[in-house]
């Protein structure tokens, strides 16, 4: 699933492309993936609009349109979002928005997973991760004293503290492996046992693998490209995740995988210790 980094990345590389332009037509190949509204009315509020500004909060990608309504889009598992001059025979489109001045924005979904919304101003509450959002890593909102407050008394473990999106946003399985490997500490503990040193540790373990996402363009394993169809290079410089039985880049001993609330979780037991 394209966790913040990819998604960020995904919304720079179509920024350049789409502002200012107009949706000329909208053909929905799969109405299934449109949760609100009606294919028919979703199609109204988006064609003849102008895209006025392109935004991200967490893993959703928000398209702001010059009648003051949002297109927003949940990519889950497979989701992609591509800008093209040339449209090809894709058996995955799932929607197409033709543009003017000439090229196309292709929502494509081969698992059709993903979610897409059009929004009047005020409905962010028809989305529920949305609206329910926790604060994203590298704003100011995410502060050490804010990741203190809700690491206290709760009895859940780390790797899954760190998935729920109500108390970060945009962290999924790999930069959750991650800042948890960096931070040195094991995905098993519970959160309300670390330390006031630990929560620096992991504040800072966040704040700096998802900077490094965002800098190598996203990690890319199958599916993920960006706006423009490229991948990303991050996964060449993964610590722990997808590298069970690899030697730890830090001390040598074998990588591990086990579950934690229903998710893999890669780490290491040395460097990681419970």
């Amino acid at each position: 699933m394209p966790e913040l980094p990819e998604v960020e990345i995904i919304r720079r590389s179509l920024e350049k492309h789409l502002l200012g332009r107009q949706v000329l037509d909208t053909e929905i190949r799969l109405p299934r993936q449109i949760k609100w509204p009606e294919p028919d009315v979703f199609t109204a509020m988006v064609t003849g609009r102008h895209i006025v500004r392109l935004g991200r909060s967490g893993k959703y990608l928000l398209f702001y349109l010059d009648n003051g309504n949002e297109l927003v889009f949940h990519l889950r598992m497979t989701g992609r979002l591509c800008y093209t001059e040339k449209l090809e025979q894709d058996a995955y489109a799932r929607i197409i928005f033709r543009l003017d001045r000439g090229g196309w924005l292709i929502y494509g979904d081969p698992r059709t997973l993903g979610a897409v919304y059009a929004l009047k101003s005020g409905e962010e509450q028809r989305v529920q991760g949305l609206a329910e959002m926790g604060p994203e890593p590298l704003t100011e909102a995410f502060s050490a004293e804010y990741l203190q407050k809700m690491l206290a008394g709760r009895r859940t473990k780390l790797k899954s503290f760190l998935l729920n999106q109500k108390f970060i946003g945009g962290i999924g399985n790999i930069y959750a492996d991650e800042a948890l490997f960096t931070a040195g500490l094991h995905p098993l503990r519970l959160a309300q046992s670390l330390s006031a040193q630990e929560v620096l540790r992991l504040h800072g373990a966040v704040n700096e693998v998802i900077a490094a996402g965002i800098a190598d363009g996203g990690t890319t394993f199958r599916d993920y490209r960006d706006g423009e169809g490229k991948k990303g290079s991050h996964q060449q410089r993964l610590q722990v995740y997808a590298r069970k039985g690899e030697p730890c880049r830090r001390c040598g001993t074998p990588i591990e995988k086990i579950t934690v609330g229903g998710r893999g979780t890669h780490f290491c037991p040395a460097c990681q210790k419970l």
